[in-house]
């Protein structure tokens, strides 16, 4: 392992800076926030399966002077998260923030899904959640201005015509996922208000540029998202805006 390489952890933690963790790291949303809040001054931690992916954020980010890391890991798996945190924690010190980028796939059509596919649906926009937040709610507790920031969809809205377009798509496990994780959010704000953490979600209504998503007729831009959750980060009020 070389001192480059985007898995290397620092000789001693960076206590000076704060800390967020990219959760669900790729092109668009996350890759956005990775930059918009490096550039305020945070260490970056990117987490996700694909290392790949990984190692070409990182360098993406180094190259812009911005102290960033790679941590892959399966965010659907307590057990890797815990042992992702831990290591974050040993590269940049406490968590400040816990940025929520992932979402869960399968069970396109709820009638003809396996039981593990329907089981699976909340494994990654649930419980890897609630897995992240509480390893790093002892950081989130200590740490000045912290937060909980989770990007989702608006498949996941209590809607007709938003039911039938997840019809439509084969997406339906998707918007469970989605609309689950709506109710996390509003949970865990006014759970975690009186210890001073900030909770916030940005819905975002049709698709981001350069995504997977997107088919050539994306409308949304990934910075527009990555500077909606700043400033829902540092006003600290809205628990919940749309981005489209």
């Amino acid at each position: 392992m070389t001192a480059t390489s985007p898995y290397a952890l620092a000789s001693k933690p960076t206590m000076s800076k704060k800390t967020i963790i990219v959760c669900g790291y790729g092109p668009g949303i996350s890759n956005a926030i990775a930059e918009r809040f490096g550039r305020e001054g945070f260490s970056v931690a990117l987490v996700a399966r694909n290392q790949e992916r990984l190692a070409a954020g990182v360098k993406a980010l180094r190259d812009k002077g911005i102290e960033a890391a790679a941590f892959p890991a399966d965010l659907g798996d307590a057990a890797a998260i815990r042992g992702v945190v831990e290591k974050v924690r040993t590269t940049f010190g406490p968590v400040t923030v816990l940025q929520w980028n992932a979402y869960g796939t399968g069970a396109g059509d709820l009638t003809t899904a396996s039981a593990a596919e329907l089981r699976g649906t909340l494994d990654v926009p649930v419980f890897g959640l609630l897995s992240a937040v509480q390893e790093v709610l002892p950081d989130l507790r200590k740490e000045k201005e912290s937060a909980l920031l989770v990007t989702n969809g608006g498949l996941g809205f209590y809607d007709p015509n938003v039911d039938a377009m997840a019809v439509q798509w084969g997406v339906m496990g998707l918007a469970v996922g989605n609309a689950a994780k709506h109710k996390v959010v509003g949970l865990l704000s006014e759970k975690l208000k009186s210890d001073g953490i900030y909770v916030g979600e940005v819905v975002v209504m049709g698709t981001v540029k350069g995504t997977a998503f997107d088919q050539g007729n994306a409308t949304i831009e990934s910075a527009k998202v990555a500077d909606t959750f700043w400033t829902l980060y540092r006003e600290r009020s809205t628990v919940s805006t749309n981005v489209g």
